[in-house]
């Protein structure tokens, strides 16, 4: 097989993610040396993944304890209601976010999905009382449009991002309450 094959430049760029999932934060020597490429290469491929949005962008993964913060989960419903111009218009420019801000609510996750939901929102929030306010919010401006939202408190991260807890021993001390 030719070594700039399409399959083989496939295969090194998902190499090279499968690095960058793990650990964003390592260097391109490191990914070259883990992954057996040139830097020179890890370079390239990494610009050209970013130039066509296959790499959105980098996080960290925090524990929301230790900056003061909650997650919760939001699960929305929509209604049969047709979505119009306008509504779409506000989905797209992102202005719930905006809005959350002004609350103190971060949306980490904003996902439509297929199944007896229809959209997914991660956030974090100070508290509870915000994050209902977030949910009181989001049903104002999308008056009409929403069926059902339900607010759950994320309890227990054991992985996040793919990165495992790194004190998931307390795991055992949340089952033993």
């Amino acid at each position: 097989m030719a070594k700039n094959s399409i399959k083989q430049i496939e295969e090194d760029e998902n190499r090279i993610i499968k690095e960058l999932s793990n650990n964003s934060n390592k260097s391109i020597n490191e990914i070259a040396k883990k992954c057996g490429f040139s830097r020179q290469k890890v370079w390239r491929i990494i610009k050209n993944l970013e130039s066509d949005k296959t790499i959105w962008g980098y996080v960290a993964v925090t524990n929301e304890e230790k900056i003061g913060k909650k997650h919760f989960v939001v699960l929305i419903k929509r209604s049969s209601l047709p979505l119009d111009r306008k509504m779409i218009d506000k989905i797209v420019k992102r202005e719930l976010d905006k809005e959350s801000e002004t609350i103190g609510v971060e949306i980490l996750t904003s996902s439509y999905v297929n199944g007896i939901y229809d959209w997914v929102i991660c956030l974090m929030a100070k508290d509870i009382k915000d994050a209902k306010r977030f949910c009181e919010n989001l049903n104002r401006t999308f008056e009409g449009y929403i069926s059902e939202i339900h607010l759950l408190e994320d309890m227990f991260s054991a992985k996040k991002c793919g990165i495992q807890n790194p004190e998931i021993e307390k795991l055992t001390k949340f089952f033993n309450l």
